[in-house]
């Protein structure tokens, strides 16, 4: 099931952003079946995030009433409504999921509608919202790079499903095959900024989703409405493992924000060569050309990476925990030219 990838940092092709969302943190939540994403996404609302669940959208556009229910009965029969009026989910599963091309037919109505009412909320989100697209199957869709930040609700595997058949009422086998179906574990970790250990108390949980937001979410959404660029400390620090992965998590960022201006984007300096470093991702950034330099910057300013102080030409991460460097070179000047160009359009 699609969603709109590119929303939170990069305008679609198929519609125009909402300019007001430009400074708003949007923020990408998943965790796998039985993790507690659910009391994660409960206590983010609770403290003040705007939440946009993906399953209940799924629901609202084939509600009783709805054209997308319409649709649905006119490609697979009268007989998927219920005697309520409501769509039965079982009656259309046995239609849609029977072949491949009944599939991509309950694609071609669903997906559309799905992506339609959630671009409506992101754009009804307060300009200072803290916005949360809950979704699912966020890892599994290749969605992370659409985000500011990612965050994981993690259990281990044997904890959801002891969960899925005490507290569900799933079989063994029935919870193992949908777990199954899911990204794993590693998958998840590779791909979060922010990890939620749900392998304790919900009180634990709830306190390690409070800290971050006090501390790390609400800073950020401050440094990207104000366009505060965040500065590492000078202490050099032992190799962490993760900056492999958060160099990669980067990457695809700057990647999917740039689009097709750039020729090449590399992790670079002391933590891509896994030596102690100031704790510091430094990114290289090299357009196809110097015509696109401007237009490449304006971009990734508007997705948070902010123009510092010091005349170098290099932009900022927003993430407080994260400080991040990113540097616009190019093949048709030396660096020293695209920096000083670019220190000019700072002007």
């Amino acid at each position: 099931m699609p969603y709109p990838r590119d929303f939170a940092l990069r305008p679609s092709r198929g519609h125009k952003q909402s300019s007001k969302l430009k400074h708003v943190l949007i923020l990408g939540l998943t965790g796998g079946i039985g993790a507690g994403k659910s009391t994660v996404s409960a206590e983010l609302a609770r403290l003040g995030a705007e939440v946009i669940d993906a399953d209940k959208i799924a629901r609202e556009v084939v509600a009783p009433g709805t054209p997308g229910l319409d649709m649905l009965a006119a490609e697979f029969g009268e007989e998927i409504i219920d005697a309520d009026g409501a769509l039965d989910r079982a009656a259309l599963a046995e239609r849609a999921f029977a072949s491949q091309e009944r599939t991509a037919a309950l694609n071609s109505i669903t997906h559309p509608l799905i992506g339609e009412r959630t671009i409506e909320r992101f754009a009804q989100a307060p300009q200072d919202a803290i916005v949360v697209h809950d979704v699912p199957l966020l890892i599994e869709g290749g969605m992370e790079p659409g985000y500011h930040l990612v965050l994981v609700v993690d259990t281990p595997e044997e904890l959801r499903l002891q969960r899925l058949v005490e507290l569900r009422g799933l079989t063994e086998a029935d919870a193992r095959g949908r777990i199954a179906k899911q990204a794993t574990d590693e998958q998840r970790h590779a791909s979060a900024d922010i990890l939620f250990d749900n392998s304790g108390s919900e009180s634990a949980l709830l306190e390690q989703v409070r800290k971050v937001w006090d501390r790390r979410l609400v800073v950020m959404a401050n440094n990207l409405e104000h366009r505060h660029p965040v500065f590492p400390s000078d202490a050099v620090v032992d190799v962490r493992p993760e900056w492999a992965d958060e160099g990669r998590r980067e990457i695809a960022r700057i990647r999917h924000r740039a689009g097709d201006l750039c020729e090449s984007i590399s992790h670079v300096g002391p933590t891509a060569k896994e030596q102690p470093a100031v704790d510091l991702i430094e990114i290289d950034l090299r357009p196809n050309s110097v015509d696109v330099v401007e237009t490449l910057r304006t971009r990734l300013q508007e997705a948070g990476y902010i123009a510092d102080d010091a005349g170098d030409g290099k932009l900022r991460w927003v993430d407080p925990e994260r400080p991040v460097a990113l540097r616009i070179a190019s093949n048709d000047q030396s660096d020293m030219t695209v920096a000083a160009a670019c220190a000019d359009r700072e002007s």
